[in-house]
């Protein structure tokens, strides 16, 4: 079974990188379950936005970018939604 053309391995290890780089940019302190959740979900909710408007990606490295902007995504909205 594979997401966006990785295996989910590979989803988990990548989702937990991309979570990370986006707590590095963000400046948020989270855990590395956390960090493996926000980047597995944000890639998850970005590619299901992505694809209903029109546009695929497949690979690791799209994968790692879609969840690296997704969980920065979701940093800011939980933010806004402590404030």
């Amino acid at each position: 079974m594979d997401v966006n053309g990785v295996g989910w391995i590979a989803a988990i290890i990548i989702g937990g990188f991309a979570g990370w780089l986006a707590e590095q940019f963000m400046k948020s302190n989270m855990g590395m379950f956390m960090n493996i959740i926000l980047g597995i979900v944000g890639a998850i909710l970005l590619n299901a936005i992505l694809a209903f408007a029109g546009m695929g990606f497949a690979g690791w490295l799209a994968y790692l970018a879609i969840g690296f902007i997704g969980a920065c995504i979701l940093i800011a909205v939980g933010r806004a939604v402590r404030r």
